[in-house]
């Protein structure tokens, strides 16, 4: 299968992170409270919309955790991911669920391929937070799935930021862990948390308030902080885009931004939700 060797091979040439065998670790400590905390993230962004039996496509389906809380807003959902470790995730999701195919089917397959996208039809919802920037080709990715997006439909997407020589900098660090043997990549992991969450830690420290920020992080789309610092560290492919660029590219496109949350020009992901022109 072309997908699955070509998958194989980006991982053994230390250009593709393993996302879901990160996420399988997560899975274990998942819980109802990161469950809610995911289902009202998704109703932040929708900013009021009605889920209830409206179709929905995950790209990037990593965890599964998306994909549940769709489900359990009613919507009919179809999720897809390129890593066969993710896809085993969200499968285990839905099986714990208990959803029949119906209402949630789980696929293999690739953003980049535009005749698998189209094959699965059009959507009232795309959503794909935080995945189109790691698939090494982000603005052919964005482009094939929009196609996805049935006119008045909803399209929500998370970009990484364009930090310009910071984003260079830790495109260099991810680059450095997933070409170092694995034995050897908390040397590159460890200074990493450090300066992502020190200053957070220290912070804490002196409100009285020790290790706040890192117990409630779940309340971020229902995260764990220690999966998402190694999903950052290793996260390759890696591209980033500032958010009037991706305003820019939608509008040419017929779609008006109904709600955009913006990491105030730091590190981490603009959140953009657009509806597509039509009825």
């Amino acid at each position: 299968m072309k997908i699955a060797k070509e998958f194989v091979n980006e991982v053994a040439d230390g250009e593709r992170f393993e996302f879901g065998s990160n996420w399988a670790k997560f899975l274990r400590r998942l819980d109802d409270g990161r469950i809610t905390e995911s289902i009202n993230a998704i109703c932040n962004a929708f900013r009021g919309f009605e889920f209830r039996g409206k179709s929905v496509l995950d790209i990037g389906s990593g965890s599964g955790v998306s994909s549940l809380a769709f489900r359990r807003l009613d919507a009919v959902v179809t999720s897809f991911d390129f890593d066969p470790n993710s896809v085993a995730c969200t499968q285990e999701l839905k099986r714990r669920e208990g959803a029949a195919e119906e209402q949630w089917r789980v696929l293999r397959g690739s953003v980049l391929d535009s005749e698998f996208v189209s094959s699965l039809g059009q959507f009232d919802v795309v959503y794909s937070w935080g995945v189109l920037h790691h698939t090494g080709e982000m603005w052919r990715a964005i482009e094939i799935a929009q196609h996805a997006v049935r006119p008045g439909g909803r399209f929500c997407i998370a970009i990484y930021n364009d930090q310009g020589i910071w984003s260079r900098y830790w495109l260099g660090v991810k680059k450095a862990y997933n070409r170092c043997p694995r034995f050897l990549r908390w040397l590159i992991v460890l200074p990493a948390s450090i300066q992502l969450w020190g200053p957070r830690m220290v912070y804490d420290l002196l409100t009285g308030h020790p290790f706040r920020h890192w117990r409630t992080y779940a309340k971020n789309r229902g995260m764990s902080p220690w999966h998402d610092i190694i999903d950052w560290v290793g996260g390759l492919p890696f591209e980033v885009a500032s958010p009037d660029v991706i305003f820019r590219y939608f509008s040419e496109r017929n779609f008006k931004l109904l709600h955009l949350k913006t990491c105030g020009g730091r590190l981490g992901c603009n959140e953009f939700t657009f509806e597509k022109a039509g009825s």
